[in-house]
């Protein structure tokens, strides 16, 4: 009998409450996009969900491939998420977790939004959690633009509400739950912040 471990992995609580509630269930198409070494697709691909990947780091993409050496290679691909080649509108879910506070800029932050977005079908549910100045504004020092020092000693690309909610009606998407932050122990706050395509 697998252990919680074996079954769950590293799933991001949040993620997993959309499974919970049945807004990610079998038989949807699911793609990682900056998928790293697969945290949050141990259980989906326990179900049998049929899971497709991308991230830049080569030694991620290698991991995830050795965790389900029976699926197409090509499922999960060393690219960038503003650059994926995965076809337009192929997929039910899209995760993105821990990724777009990567950002460069402005501009980076569209393009990965963007290369993740196109591959949703419409109806489907995006989902992304990251790092934000929301509750934690104490705890940072602005750099420039929405670049900030934050109290764990890293440099991100941090959004607040008004820009998520820009972004959401840009998209012409709504929320399929309130934004919900949590702040990390005077260290960061992380986003969650969930969408359905039109």
């Amino acid at each position: 009998m697998a252990t919680v471990q074996e079954q769950f992995g590293d799933i991001d609580i949040y993620l997993f409450d959309q499974i919970l509630r049945g807004n990610i269930s079998p038989g949807m198409k699911i793609f990682d996009a900056g998928c790293g070494s697969g945290r949050n697709i141990v259980y989906l691909l326990r179900e049998g969900y049929e899971v497709f990947g991308a991230d830049p780091d080569p030694k991620a993409i290698a991991a995830v491939r050795k965790l389900v050496p029976h699926i197409p290679a090509d499922n999960f691909r060393v690219e960038s998420v503003e650059a994926n080649s995965f076809p337009d509108a192929f997929a039910d879910v899209v995760i993105c977790n821990a990724v777009l506070h990567f950002a460069r800029d402005d501009d980076h932050f569209r393009s990965m939004l963007r290369g993740a977005w196109r591959t949703l079908k419409p109806g489907g549910l995006f989902f992304s959690r990251l790092a934000s100045t929301i509750g934690g504004e104490h705890l940072l020092k602005h750099l420039s633009g929405r670049w900030y020092l934050m109290a764990d000693g890293t440099e991100r690309y941090l959004v607040d509400e008004p820009l998520l909610m820009q972004w959401t009606a840009g998209l012409g998407a709504h929320l399929v739950d309130p934004i919900k932050t949590t702040v990390v122990q005077n260290l960061r706050s992380m986003t969650t912040w969930i969408l359905r395509k039109p």
